[in-house]
Parts: structure tokens; C-alpha cells; sequence
């Protein structure tokens, strides 16, 4: 297979939908550049939300770009919990909904099991692949860090939540700990990058692309 090309290079900017995963948004995007495509950390099928793509010589910025803190918000399901934590798994318990959350324990540096359906690695296995067969694995524990944590809506069986965490945070693993799961998940920035500035898998094109000067100078 030939390389790909190296132009055009620069970093997009998507929104990505409910359904597809982050790796089909990539092939997209590369089928529509013919360039050498990467990004800057992967969303779930299930989340939308802030893709960093990058695009030709640009694909060597993502060293400096998976590291960023990011923003999400996500609606949580009190009610029960599912094997992925989120709802394209079994549900396992289903149980009343405690009057307090105790979120404070949920901010500052936290350390949680990292979610089974998950892209990590298990004696050279990806977790997630472990679970579709079947094999039960005891996952890691992750240390992470919640800078934010807000409580933006609240029903008698949900509760929505904005926050701001260092990479490699698990929102599905917070919404475990609350004794629930996630019924959305929508990543709304990337250090300093937002989704409010993002296009649309269908609607992207070259000119969407930020030069690599403009990125480095916003890092």
C-alpha cells in the first residue's frame, strides 16, 4: 500500500454523532483528504461530541494533543447499572436512587476500576474484546483528576452533569460510582479547543482544517 499523503495537513475540528465509532469518523475523514489521518483520543460509539482529527504532517501534533484536560456532559441513569456504564450494556443491578450522591468524593483526584468495555489493554487483549467474548477480567484501577464537577439538571431517576477532567478520565467509571450509568455522553472541549467550533463528519472539507501554527499557539 502506497504512504498516504502528507497534505493536507492541519487539524479538524468534528462533531461526532451517535453511532459510529471514532475509527469510522477517521476513515471518513481520510477518504475524503486521501492524506495520512490520526486523532487526539477516541469517543464511544454511543458519546458525541469534540474530535480532534488530524490530517497529514499534522498527525505528528498528537503527542501534544491526547494529554489535554477534557469538558463533557452526560445525563447519568440512577436507577441501575449496566456491564459497560453505559446503555449498550446488560443491566446488572437496578436499585432506588440514594437522596445524596456525595459527589464531593467524586472531585479532585479520584481513583476508579476502569470500565470492562474499554479500549485497554489485558495481557496484550483489548478489554473491550474480552467482554464481547465473554471473559471475565478484574480491570485496573485509574487515577484521574475531576477539576469541575456541576450538577446541571436533577429528576426523581437522572442526573446531569458538566464535567471538566484530565485525560484518560472514565465518565462511565463516575457514572458507576454514582451507582448508575450513562444515558448520553457529549464531549464539548478539548483543552482549548470547543465542539461549538466544530463541523459536522458530512460537512468537513480542507478548508475546516487549522494550520498547525494556530493550533500550537492555542496549547
Amino acid at each position: 500500500m502506497p504512504p498516504r499523503a502528507l497534505e493536507p495537513s492541519g487539524v479538524a475540528l468534528v462533531d461526532k454523532p451517535a453511532g459510529p465509532s471514532s475509527f469510522a469518523i477517521v476513515a471518513q475523514i481520510r477518504r475524503m483528504t486521501g492524506a495520512k489521518t490520526g486523532h487526539a483520543g477516541t469517543l464511544d460509539p454511543f458519546a458525541t461530541g469534540l474530535l480532534l482529527i488530524l490530517s497529514g504532517r499534522s498527525t505528528k501534533l498528537a503527542p501534544s494533543l491526547v494529554g489535554l484536560d477534557k469538558r463533557y456532559l452526560t445525563q447519568i441513569d440512577l436507577t441501575a447499572t449496566t456491564t459497560t456504564g453505559d446503555p449498550e450494556g446488560e443491566v446488572v443491578e437496578q436499585h432506588s436512587v440514594p437522596d445524596d450522591l456525595q459527589l464531593d468524593r467524586l472531585r479532585g483526584e479520584i481513583e476508579l476500576p476502569i470500565p470492562s468495555a474499554s479500549a485497554v489493554k489485558i495481557d496484550g487483549e483489548r478489554a473491550y474484546k474480552l467482554h464481547r467474548s465473554g471473559v471475565a477480567v478484574e480491570m485496573p484501577m485509574r487515577r484521574s483528576t475531576v477539576y469541575a464537577l456541576d450538577v446541571v439538571d436533577r429528576s426523581e431517576s437522572s442526573v446531569t452533569l458538566d464535567l471538566r477532567v484530565s485525560s484518560g478520565t472514565y465518565v462511565r467509571a463516575i457514572a458507576q460510582a454514582l451507582g448508575g450509568h450513562c444515558r448520553t455522553l457529549r464531549r464539548t472541549e478539548v483543552g482549548p479547543f470547543s465542539v461549538e467550533a466544530a463541523v459536522e463528519p458530512e460537512a468537513f472539507t480542507a478548508a475546516a482544517l487549522l494550520p498547525e501554527p494556530d493550533v500550537r499557539a492555542r496549547l
